[in-house]
């Protein structure tokens, strides 16, 4: 590991190449760049679930952490790290102080690796716009987490207000196992569904991409019945034409799959780790039609997949709202 205090940017990219170059090539064929956005106090958080990611993914993880961007002067800190404590990867952690923390892309850019596609994932706070962000900008795909904003159901409904092809976010991430199962359930029967009801909040992110996802996939808009017990979804119940009905319950690790006429199952549902969940996502690196969809019905927007792709920067100083100008005193 270098560590480099009140550096610059081109110091950070020489001692990255310099300690490539003395690990004797321990992180080679790179799949991806991984840009983390993190605020300090999740920094252990997020570099424990970075590892996991990284052991699935071998890629070049660049961390910012943006830090005072109202203090009156600039410094970088930065460590960087191949081959060490964050796994087979090339990391380079930075701390941005100051100005140069809304200036983040003239060091990270430099950094990135080649030819390969780019992932931008903010854990802590979330953008309001990804357009106003250049670490968001230049991804490919871009990842958030409604479920950590002060009003996660705002969240997502600004998710989708923001959305361009390439975004995902983690609360759609966590039902993966559940649209599994749900889909499976589907195999022995014949009739259409009827109404569909799930058990969890009705401010939870998750239970309401659930609800989308079945909606836009089986027409029927999902009741769902709260509170859950904190955890999540508990519970999907359907009824079907023809009278018939399917339940999957969660319990201890397990979900219960009852179907009429068919003998009850029991399946793996277990709660996974955020770099568990984070790994998921960079297994794909084209737009997640199915995600679009989902929101779409979940936040009652339109036209999602039309949407450009690409996404142009808008310069946005936080520091206007935090320090407004003061009237000229007379």
């Amino acid at each position: 590991m270098i560590a480099l205090w009140d550096t610059t940017g081109t110091e950070v990219v020489r001692a990255l190449a310099a300690e490539r170059r003395s690990a004797g090539g321990v992180a080679s064929g790179l799949a991806l760049t991984l840009i983390a956005i993190v605020d300090e106090k999740l920094v252990r958080e997020a570099e424990a679930a970075l590892t996991v990611a990284a052991e699935q993914h071998p890629c070049r993880l660049i961390i910012v952490v943006r830090r005072g961007v109202l203090d009156p002067e600039s410094r970088l800190d930065a460590e960087i790290i191949v081959g060490g404590r964050l796994g087979p990867c090339e990391a380079v952690v930075m701390r941005m102080h100051g100005r140069l923390a809304l200036h983040a892309e003239s060091v990270a850019l430099p950094l990135l690796a080649p030819d390969v596609p780019v992932v931008t994932w903010w854990h802590g706070t979330q953008p309001e716009s990804i357009a106003y962000d250049p670490l968001g900008v230049v991804a490919d795909r871009r990842i958030t987490d409604c479920s950590a904003a002060p009003d996660p159901v705002l969240g997502l409904k600004q998710r989708a207000t923001d959305y361009a092809p390439g975004d995902t976010d983690l609360a759609w991430t966590r039902i993966t196992p559940w649209r599994g199962i749900v889909a499976s359930a589907f195999d022995t029967v014949s009739a259409p569904p009827k109404t569909i009801q799930i058990s969890g909040s009705p401010t939870d992110p998750s239970a309401l991409l659930l609800a989308g996802w079945l909606r836009a996939r089986l027409g029927i808009r999902p009741k769902i019945t709260g509170p859950s017990d904190g955890r999540g979804i508990d519970a999907v119940e359907i009824t079907l034409a023809d009278g018939a009905e399917i339940s999957i319950t969660r319990a201890n690790g397990t979900a219960l799959l009852r179907r009429t006429g068919v003998e009850d199952r029991t399946l793996p549902l277990l709660e996974r780790t955020l770099g568990e969940e984070l790994a998921e996502e960079l297994r794909r690196l084209d737009p997640d039609q199915s995600y679009a969809a989902a929101l779409a019905a979940a936040t009652g927007t339109k036209g999602l997949d039309a949407r450009a792709a690409t996404r142009t920067h808008i310069w946005h100083d936080p520091a206007v709202a935090e320090r407004p100008e003061q009237p000229d005193s007379e």
